[in-house]
């Protein structure tokens, strides 16, 4: 009998002749299937074998007898069709209706292939016997294999068809389709796969491929259909958790991490491009209304592959170590995508509102779940993190919701957050503080704008926003209160490293903490800190930031203390004593009872009087003129304590100090020697602060010698204390029979200033002479001193507060992400000088003493460059006069006779 005869009789036959016949047509029928090379006969006869045949083989048999004879030959016969429309699909257009209608049929053969598998894997989920994937191998290779390349071909299919894929867009619908439901009912039959505990080898090896498969088909239906997409997740994790006695230690954990990982970025980020489209403009409303559903189905996408990925860790926490970094990484780029990371979209209140929903609450999960695995703690504290300035926020922000946390977890979770790596043997990680410190000062421009964040909520209040720098001082503190004992000396190295770190804000967010660890603790515990910070107050060397930054730390703990510990300390760090003075240069003396002040006061202004009359006695020292900088230091901040206030002998005794200074300093010492700068700000700032009290002849003196000074450009920290000097000045009357010589040089001197190019010195000369002409009698200075027409306008602007620079925030915001970039190189290069070489931190070496000859020639030089310098400013000012360019023609005759030794 032929094909074509013994195909048209078994179509003829009922269930009861297929069941008789099938000894002998079957295997016949087999053997006409494989030989045939014709693709419709092999669809033909499939289709007999599937609906007259298969029903009458048991389950036992159904995988050696049918699947594993037919199924292989469906996927190489699929391959096939795929292949050809691979090579045909670039050829195809509308006039070419031969081509077309190829092109279609074999489409249509690819749904019927698809339609006769899904009727084997309907038939096989009507059987009530206990399945195994032993009984459905070859099943479940073909339906992975086809449902594979059936995705894929439609997700390519713009690309492969170009801009003809409207002639076969009706049939590849269908194709989605029949796939769509193949892969629907094949879940169903895979969930019924029963696992036996004893000798299941085979069985999970093969669910770990069907794992593998699912995940491969996952890849591939991304961004092609939400429901399938999301029901395709849900099924691996259900069938992952079900069999997990079995298979946990043989599932791809990275790969599922990172697939999760991969769409939840994705669906992410199609959010917020969906919510830019909808902040658009009003004439759109029709396709806003349209994204707005398209943003809700998104959204919820993003909330249930975030649900799936806490769900999936919590079940395999213990396998999942290599993906910590995946995960640490989602944190942090989503974060950076999202309000207010200056790296977000700008989108509209509703839709912020919408995405804070999911996002924060998913991401807080999922930090609950990873806050005790040791692997993860150690990628978020590890050292050297080299991620970019944008993640640096993000990476706080997690750190504050692990501090938020930590308080309820296990001592030894709180341990292994807080204390760093231990032994040598343990991966390297830092302490929770350490790490919190270095990715606070990347965020430069979090802290300018600055950006906003929720407060904590309080009863009965609306919840407020505040910034950066308050929102992680709140946080700190706040898990400061919650730290067990044991971890309080990490804390306390940490602190007292911020403190000591050249970022200014850093050392700023320690000193908020230390300050509220003393008012926390105990009275004790704020004493002892404090005499710890006193001696290495003392123990800093010349200026440098670590004194700044102690200093202010020392200012306010100071307040802090209890009055019979305050008596403790200055016993201990006695002002009496000339070595202490450096360190109560630094204190607020009202910091003390009144009482005490008093003495201090008295002690201080004696110590430091003594050590200026001893310079004075050694014939001005240069070697000792640290010293008395350090004295007039003390003095300062007695005055700024006390100022008018202070005891008439004591005002009397710093004064008649002040005049004996001024007499040895001259304006070439200034110019050329640091140590003499820094005696001309001090004397000049307490000049400022007695200026009732120092006297006619004194004033003129100093007006007199800022006028020397000012206009041969001294050091900034000079001109900004003759500013404080020229400021006071209204608050006295200046006598008549000094007025000519004093009034007269004001103008020049304010001008000067006024005209200066730092914007640091121009803010503070804005500021003296504004409190110069609100305060003074003298009331014609003013105007002599504003006969620029810039000048004038200047000070009018900044009188009315008048903002002459108006930068958008677009601007603003680039900028200062430029400045962070620039920070953020800056201060990794400081930090790798500094652990390579600490001694680059410590102050420049002394110059070794030179013998007195060469101080002879040293100092005759200087004050023969200085004299040139002032003689070039007097001629680009005003005309020279003749008998000066002779006497510069002598000058230069000497010069010359100087250098060749005549």
């Amino acid at each position: 009998m032929s094909r074509n005869c013994l195909l048209e009789e078994v179509c003829q036959w009922n269930e009861e002749m297929c069941k008789r016949k099938m000894g002998h047509v079957f295997p016949e029928l087999i053997c006409i299937y494989h030989c045939s090379e014709n693709s419709n006969e092999q669809l033909c006869m499939l289709k007999v074998l599937t609906d007259k045949f298969l029903p009458h083989i048991s389950l036992a048999e159904k995988e050696q007898t049918f699947f594993s004879q037919t199924l292989p030959r469906v996927m190489t016969l699929f391959d096939e069709l795929a292949n050809k429309l691979s090579q045909q699909a670039g050829g195809l257009s509308s006039q070419n209706t031969e081509l077309q209608a190829e092109l279609r049929t074999t489409i249509q053969s690819q749904i019927q292939l698809l339609e006769v598998l899904m009727n084997i894997v309907h038939h096989v989920c009507t059987l009530e016997e206990a399945l195994t994937l032993t009984n459905i191998h070859s099943l479940s290779l073909a339906a992975f294999h086809i449902l594979k390349n059936t995705f894929s071909h439609c997700k390519d299919s713009e690309t492969l068809y170009r801009g003809r894929l409207h002639l076969v867009a009706d049939l590849l619908q269908s194709l989605f389709k029949e796939a769509y439901s193949l892969q629907k009912g094949f879940m169903e039959l895979l969930d019924r796969i029963v696992l036996e505990s004893t000798d299941a080898t085979d069985d999970v090896a093969c669910m770990v491929i069907v794992v593998h498969n699912v995940l491969k088909i996952c890849s591939v239906i991304s961004k092609m259909d939400h429901a399938l997409h999301a029901n395709t997740w849900k099924f691996l994790i259900k069938i992952s958790v079900k069999h997990r006695l079995l298979i946990e230690t043989k599932l791809p954990h990275d790969e599922v991490v990172a697939g999760l990982c991969e769409d939840i970025l994705n669906s992410f980020s199609s959010c917020l491009q969906l919510a830019e489209q909808m902040n658009q403009p009003a004439g759109m409303e029709n396709a806003n209304t349209t994204d707005c559903k398209l943003f809700q189905k998104t959204m919820k996408l993003c909330r249930f592959f975030a649900n799936t990925l806490v769900h999936y860790i919590k079940e395999f926490i213990d396998f999942l170590s290599k993906s910590c970094h995946l995960l640490h990484h989602l944190y942090l780029q989503m974060y950076s995508k999202f309000t207010p990371s200056l790296y977000a979209p700008i989108l509209s209140a509703a839709s912020c509102d919408q995405i804070a929903s999911v996002v924060p609450v998913a991401l807080d999960a999922l930090v609950s779940q990873l806050l005790p695995f040791r692997p993860f703690v150690e990628m978020v504290l590890r050292d050297n993190q080299d991620f970019s300035s944008e993640l640096a926020f993000p990476q706080c922000l997690l750190l504050m919701n692990v501090m938020g946390k930590l308080p309820s977890q296990p001592w030894e979770v709180q341990s292994l957050w807080c204390s760093g790596s231990q032994l040598s043997e343990e991966r390297p990680r830092l302490s929770l503080f350490k790490v919190l410190f270095h990715n606070f000062q990347r965020c430069h421009a979090e802290l300018s704008l600055p950006v906003q964040l929720p407060s904590v909520m309080n009863k009965g209040q609306a919840q407020q926003s505040i910034s950066l720098y308050e929102y992680v001082c709140t946080h700190l503190c706040s898990f400061i209160t919650s730290l067990p004992a044991s971890l309080f000396p990490v804390l306390e190295c940490t602190l007292l490293d911020a403190v000591l770190s050249p970022h200014m804000i850093t050392s700023l967010l320690a000193t908020d903490a230390w300050c509220f660890l003393a008012r926390y603790g105990s009275a004790e515990l704020c004493a002892h800190h404090i005499s710890l910070i006193a001696h290495l107050v003392k123990s800093c060397c010349g200026e440098c930031y670590q004194l700044s930054h102690l200093s202010l730390l020392l200012r306010r703990m100071l307040f802090l203390m209890a009055a019979d510990h305050q008596v403790a300390f200055v016993e201990k760090f006695s002002p009496k004593e000339t070595s202490n003075l450096l360190l109560w240069r630094q204190v607020n003396i009202k910091a003390l009872p009144p009482e005490l002040q008093k003495t201090v006061t008295s002690d201080v202004t004696r110590t430091a009087i003594d050590q200026c009359l001893k310079w004075q006695s050694s014939k001005y020292a240069l070697g000792e003129l640290e010293q008395v900088n350090v004295a007039l230091a003390a003095l300062v901040a007695v005055c700024r304590a006390h100022g008018e206030t202070l005891n008439l002998e004591l005002q009397l005794s710093i004064t008649e100090t002040l005049c004996q200074i001024w007499t040895v300093l001259t304006v070439e010492q200034v110019l050329s020697q640091h140590c003499f700068q820094s005696t001309a700000t001090l004397l000049l700032s307490l000049v400022a602060l007695l200026i009732r009290v120092v006297g006619t002849t004194l004033i003129v003196q100093v007006v007199l010698f800022l006028s020397s000074l000012l206009p041969l450009n001294p050091p900034d920290h000079v001109r900004l204390a003759a500013l404080d000097f020229l400021g006071s000045l209204g608050k006295i009357v200046i006598p008549p029979d000094v007025q000519g010589t004093v009034l007269p040089k004001l103008p020049c001197l304010f001008a000067s200033l006024l005209t200066d190019k730092s914007w640091l010195i121009l803010q503070h000369a804005l500021q003296g002479f504004t409190l110069f002409a609100e305060e003074t009698c003298h009331e014609e200075v003013v105007p002599h001193s504003l006969e620029s027409g810039g000048t004038k306008n200047r000070v009018v602007s900044f009188l009315n507060k008048v903002i002459t620079t108006v930068e958008c925030k677009e601007l603003q915001v680039e900028k200062l992400k430029q400045e962070n970039t620039i920070l953020d190189a800056h201060f990794t290069t400081l930090n790798l000088c500094v652990a390579n070489d600490p001694v680059v931190m410590q102050p420049t070496a002394k110059r070794a003493r030179l013998e007195q000859c060469e101080e002879d020639y040293e100092s005759a030089l200087q004050t023969a460059e200085n004299a040139l310098k002032i003689l070039q400013t007097l001629m680009q000012q005003r005309p020279t006069p003749e008998t000066v360019m002779a006497r510069l023609q002598t000058l230069q005759t000497t010069i010359i006779a100087l250098n060749t030794g005549r």
